[in-house]
């Protein structure tokens, strides 16, 4: 008998952050996360999928404990984090996963930092798309960044997760 991947295998095979199904790959991106000084504090990657964008943040130098995590409406950081704007938001939801009705395509479950400063997190967000033109696409005019910010997201209070500790523009590989 002949050697090779089955056909359960061939159906989906991850390598590194690109997604491969049946021989075909799919559109992927990276956030090179940086702190306020410039740190490079880990990457944020991106890959489409027929259900969603799998999110998924390999992330260092946090501090311990829940940390909001969003995409943000600009691709853009400098000067100070700011120049990410507010949430992505193409569908007019609200902000927060307890809200009723649809959130905005930005929100996303918040990170959780260990003892050490490192995060682990994989999410899938079905409101937003890699393919150009699409609606939520995360590369429309003004592109899109990510933005890990000091304390946990209430998910639904406007109040937000305080300050911005970490920010990567979205980009395509």
């Amino acid at each position: 008998m002949k050697r090779g991947l089955s056909a359960l295998t061939a159906l989906a095979i991850c390598v590194g952050s690109t997604f491969v199904a049946a021989g075909v790959q799919a559109a992927g991106a990276v956030a090179e996360m940086k702190g306020p000084d410039g740190t490079a504090m880990g990457t944020v990657s991106f890959t489409q999928t027929a259900q969603g964008v799998l999110i998924q943040a390999r992330m260092t130098g946090l501090s311990a404990g829940p940390h909001g995590f969003h995409i943000h409406e600009t691709g853009a950081c400098a000067p100070d984090f700011k120049a990410a704007g507010g949430h992505y938001n193409p569908h007019g939801g609200q902000h927060g996963f307890a809200r009723a009705g649809q959130s905005h395509a930005g929100d996303l479950p918040n990170l959780l930092a260990h003892g050490d400063g490192t995060a682990l997190a994989d999410t899938l967000n079905t409101l937003v798309s890699l393919e150009a033109g699409a609606v939520g696409s995360l590369f429309d005019s003004d592109g899109s960044s990510i933005i890990i910010h000091a304390g946990p997201d209430s998910y639904g209070d406007a109040a937000g997760a305080g300050g911005r500790v970490a920010c990567g523009v979205v980009k395509a590989n």
